[in-house]
């Protein structure tokens, strides 16, 4: 009985050293994805650009034409989904914001000659520190 009893104290450490471990990693995993996702949408913004030499114009059907395998939303928050928000796109100016399942803000801003992704890694993240280029521009790139 005791031989049992030391068996499942060493399984509970065992899991509870593990199990922070796993959910760190889950949560860089989910974050990650959102920049890859970012990066392809930069890239289909991109593409929209280079024909036209303005953003104007790119908005979600343009941007699901482009890349129909993502999730394109209109200006604002895009909420706890996949969903990628064109919150700018006037110009030589894009941004766009992607929110990762595990609660961070990304965005992806282009001014038409240096494009980048950025990371809002407060705690909380927030749409607001996102919304505009120049705030984007001030996160710590990814």
């Amino acid at each position: 009985m005791v031989e049992l009893l030391v068996v499942v104290l060493i399984i509970g450490i065992l899991i509870a050293i593990a199990l922070p471990v796993f959910l760190g990693a889950r949560n860089r995993a989910e974050n990650a994805a959102a920049g890859a996702d970012l990066r392809n949408a930069l890239a289909a913004s991109k593409i929209y650009f280079t024909i036209g030499q303005t953003y104007t114009g790119f908005d979600v059907a343009t941007a699901q034409a482009q890349a129909p395998d993502m999730s394109w939303v209109g200006a604002g928050d895009p909420g706890a989904t996949e969903d990628i928000a064109i919150v700018v796109a006037a110009g030589s100016n894009v941004l766009l914001v992607r929110r990762s399942v595990a609660g961070a803000y990304y965005c992806a801003a282009d001014n038409g000659s240096t494009a980048t992704i950025h990371a809002d890694d407060a705690a909380p993240s927030v749409y607001a520190d996102v919304d505009t280029v120049v705030e984007c521009g001030a996160l710590p790139g990814i």
